[in-house]
């Protein structure tokens, strides 16, 4: 058995593709899925930088521009906005046109924002205009859920959660990269110079979208199902995941896009000492995403996010107590932890999603390649919904921010209201996903998880998800 390359329609295609299969992988497919993962990385690496470009070009925009705190985080929570909404189509176009041919096109797209900002990045540009070119950004976004979705097709269930996070992370340091990249703008020549920083990122759109056309493959086993996507809008469980998805990634993203303006707020800190340190986070948060997959891998991804959603809480306790007192270095402390349990829950949530429609399906007695097929089809469908949803939570972490600066000064009310979210999403994923039942009329799930035969103590069927 091969993968093999046709000319079916533009690009490279290939027609056969059974990553289950132990010696189709070892022999052809792994290497295959290896070269499309490293440029799939680097194209939604670049993606993520133009996305989360407004997170720092707020910084370079000083009191000449006449936008307040208020207004700055309501830019980048737009971008945030429409980057979470592009997610959706995204996620059905790998399937619509190929994964290679789709990664062209999304890289090539960046260009757009990122000329558009060049063009209006000075004093005296209308707010509305600032808005328009923000919102352009969101494009960036929508190359995450396209990326997944296509390196979820190339990998088999027990290297997906490996896969998926390095595939994340990499693309996730794209925010702490372009972060890295205006300091140095900021250091070197002014934080006047805002159009140093756009000039710096074009060629390397330019780069990643020749790589993908070069290097990627399309895989015709892969089409849009839209049984499988109404199917997936059905289950309780996209809604689920989705949900958790807003506490890790949507906290990632979000304090990622926001981290700056907070600092210079509360802090006072200049736009190049604020740059200085927001990379910091997000770098950190981007490297440990594959670690959270491959715990997952081993543990389980309910157990690790159980535990990551009951840090992450105790860690905004800690924020919110450093906010109040206005402890620089305890915030600070406080605020990394945040960023690196994030990327933690982020690498274990998203292997959880495979193996929930894996477990739905030997549920439903199906086996072997069956339930593979079952459940590639079913989190397939729901991943671009799921990252669509969690990325909304980036949004409202900016609009928790806004309103709470402009009603006491400070992001210390926001930072409660995290805390008690985060307490509502360990809820959910120990009665979901982990809890341990008693008897056979509680043993099964609702979400369709076998029983135990004299009433014996048994994990439901998502436990090892």
């Amino acid at each position: 058995m091969t993968a093999r390359g046709t000319a079916r329609g533009p690009g490279r295609w290939i027609e056969h593709w059974e990553p289950e299969d132990p010696d189709f992988w070892r022999e052809h497919g792994e290497r295959v899925a290896r070269r499309n993962l490293a440029f799939s990385i680097l194209s939604e690496h670049i993606g993520f930088s133009i996305w989360s470009l407004w997170s720092v070009l707020v910084l370079f925009m000083g009191p000449e521009y006449g936008i307040d705190a208020a207004g700055k985080f309501f830019l980048v929570g737009m971008a945030t906005l429409v980057g979470a909404v592009m997610r959706v189509p995204y996620t059905f176009a790998v399937a619509r046109f190929g994964g290679r041919n789709w990664t062209v096109v999304a890289a090539a797209m960046l260009l757009l924002p990122t000329l558009a900002a060049f063009a209006v990045m000075e004093p005296g540009t209308s707010y509305g205009t600032f808005m328009l070119v923000a919102l352009l950004t969101g494009v960036g976004g929508g190359n995450f859920a396209s990326s997944m979705t296509n390196i979820n097709s190339f990998y088999p269930l027990h290297r997906k959660g490996w896969a998926l996070g390095l595939n994340a992370g990499g693309g996730n340091i794209g925010v702490p990269a372009v972060q890295l990249a205006a300091l140095a703008v900021i250091a070197t020549v002014g934080a006047g110079q805002p159009r140093v920083l756009l000039g710096l990122y074009l060629p390397l759109i330019v780069v990643s979208a020749v790589c993908a056309r070069r290097w990627m493959d399309n895989l015709a086993p892969v089409r849009n199902d839209t049984g499988a996507a109404r199917e997936s809008v059905r289950d309780a469980h996209t809604w689920i995941m989705s949900f958790l998805y807003v506490g890790t990634f949507g906290s990632f993203i979000g304090y990622s896009f926001a981290f700056g303006l907070v600092l210079q707020n509360q802090f006072d800190r200049t736009p190049l000492q604020a740059a200085s340190l927001t990379f910091v986070g997000p770098l950190l948060g981007s490297l440990i995403r594959p670690l959270g997959g491959l715990l997952a891998d081993r543990f389980g991804g309910g157990r690790i996010t159980l535990w990551n959603f009951a840090a992450m809480a105790a860690a905004t306790g800690v924020v919110a107590v450093a906010s109040q007192g206005e402890s620089m270095p305890l915030f600070l402390a406080g605020f990394i932890a945040l960023f690196v349990l994030s990327g933690l829950g982020n690498g274990s949530t998203y292997k959880m999603i495979p193996g929930i429609y894996r477990a739905k399906a030997l549920a439903r007695g199906l086996t072997g390649e069956e339930a593979d097929t079952y459940g590639r089809r079913l989190s397939g469908a729901a991943i671009g919904l799921i990252g669509a949803v969690g990325a909304l939570g980036g949004l409202g972490i900016n609009l928790a921010f806004r309103q709470s600066f402009q009603a006491t000064g400070t992001g210390t009310a926001a930072f409660v209201g995290f805390l008690a979210f985060y307490a509502v999403c360990f809820l959910v994923t120990r009665q979901v996903y982990t809890r341990r039942r008693r008897g056979p009329e509680e043993a099964t799930s609702r979400a369709g998880g076998a029983h135990e035969e004299n009433g014996a103590e048994r994990t439901p069927a998502f436990a090892g998800v």
